[in-house]
């Protein structure tokens, strides 16, 4: 499918993690403290894994790489993932506005002052948190429930429905992620992909940049024409 030209764009629709923010730090964390709980081996391997997909699927992957999967029942995992979302709410909660990434308010400013809607599409149940202690909630009205979700990234369905929300037709939306999971989502969902980060990692991006500060409606435009 032929994507859309800048000029035919009306939304943007965001992950949150190492784009707006990064969060990575706390969720690391959070999830080394917990497989050291468990008795897991952790490994740069294991921390790339988990970026970018649910609470759930993140348990499964850490009990998984112990041979553990099978040792605990859905209860127990439930509360082992509750575990871990204590020990990361307790962390996020002492971020403020200076944790915004580089570059990333101008952005949003930008945005709302040329018309564009706003859209959180973040797996994270705790990105309204994170938003609120950012100060950046007013730039988002709308945000992706993830609790209603059936599907992970990549499964296009989280950015199907930000631009649901916004009551656009995917083709019109950019999707903003740092993950190549992310940016498989955002171009099965037949938005605009613009990936923030590594150039290998993200080849699948319609547009890359390496950081979020070059990350400019005029830097999109001249990339998308």
């Amino acid at each position: 499918m032929v994507k859309a030209s800048f000029d035919q764009i009306k939304g943007f629709v965001f992950d949150l993690d190492g784009v707006i923010t990064d969060t990575s730090l706390y969720h690391t964390k959070a999830w080394h403290q917990l497989a050291d709980k468990l008795d897991v081996a952790w490994s740069k391997t294991l921390e790339d894994g988990l970026k970018g997909i649910s609470r759930m699927d993140s348990l499964e992957m850490i009990l998984k790489t112990g041979n553990k999967e099978n040792d605990y029942s859905q209860d127990e995992k439930v509360a082992l993932a509750t575990e871990k979302n204590t020990n990361y709410v307790n962390e996020i909660s002492k971020m403020t506005p200076e944790n915004i990434l580089p570059g990333i308010k101008d952005f949003l400013d930008d945005l709302r002052a040329n018309g564009y809607q706003i859209a959180l599409a973040s797996a994270s149940k705790n990105g309204p948190t994170v938003l609120k202690n950012l100060e950046l909630t007013d730039y988002f009205p709308k945000i992706v429930d993830p609790a209603t979700l059936s599907k992970g990234k990549p499964d296009p369905e989280i950015y199907t429905k930000g631009a649901e929300l916004l009551g656009l037709a995917p083709e019109t939306c950019i999707g903003v992620e740092d993950a190549a999971a992310g940016v498989q989502a955002i171009n099965a969902a037949n938005e605009v992909s613009v990936g923030i980060g590594d150039a290998t990692l993200l080849k699948e991006a319609d547009v890359r940049f390496d950081n979020t500060a070059e990350m400019t409606l005029a830097n999109i435009k001249k990339a998308l024409g």
